[in-house]
């Protein structure tokens, strides 16, 4: 990978991050970002988290995916929750370029979308990082208590949080919130 950003961008400065904590708050501390490479499976993701928490906290970032795992729905998924495109890692050198190209030139490496669960994959994209997080530890099963001593906030902001997570899903309580995020993926290991 770096030797393909290496080369489209020579003049890139690229940050490497062993886990999704540490590439969040490079993302949110990172001056002129241009483009951000995520594996699906990089520690501290769960199944497409990485993607919503990347793309909540820089949604004007694009993201491109590196991944192994396989299969069609795998690549539209991604794209779905912010992702402009989709490396298979098994990729040539060439291939890895050319998407890092039209990533950094705007364009997208996907076709668009076709799937009737789009709008709400929109709208899980749309989280900001910290609504993300909280719907990441209800789909763990977490108290609002609990939640809130791990976040470091008070049970009454956890809860304003589910509140606008909620609405913005269109469900009633935490229990639909969590299966419409499973639904989609969001917490699948891949």
């Amino acid at each position: 990978m770096i030797l393909a950003v290496s080369r489209v961008a020579p003049q890139a400065q690229i940050l490497e991050t062993g886990t999704l904590a540490a590439a969040a708050a490079a993302a949110s501390t990172a001056e002129g970002l241009r483009l951000i490479l995520l594996d699906l499976k990089m520690p501290g993701a769960i199944g497409y988290s990485g993607i919503a928490l990347l793309h909540a906290e820089r949604p004007e970032v694009p993201i491109l995916v590196v991944s192994s795992a396989e299969g069609s729905g795998v690549a539209d998924e991604a794209r779905q929750l912010g992702a402009v495109g989709f490396i298979p890692k098994d990729s040539d050198l060439d291939a890895i370029e050319q998407a890092i190209a039209r990533a950094l030139g705007g364009r997208t490496t996907m076709p668009p979308p076709t799937r009737p669960e789009e709008q709400v994959q929109q709208e899980i994209a749309s989280l900001t990082p910290t609504q993300l997080k909280v719907l990441l530890e209800v789909l763990d099963g977490k108290l609002n208590k609990q939640i809130a001593h791990d976040l470091g906030m008070s049970e009454a902001t956890v809860k304003a949080h589910m509140t606008t997570i909620m609405r913005k899903l269109g469900v009633q309580n935490r229990t639909q919130a969590a299966l419409v995020a499973r639904s989609l993926g969001l917490d699948l290991k891949h």
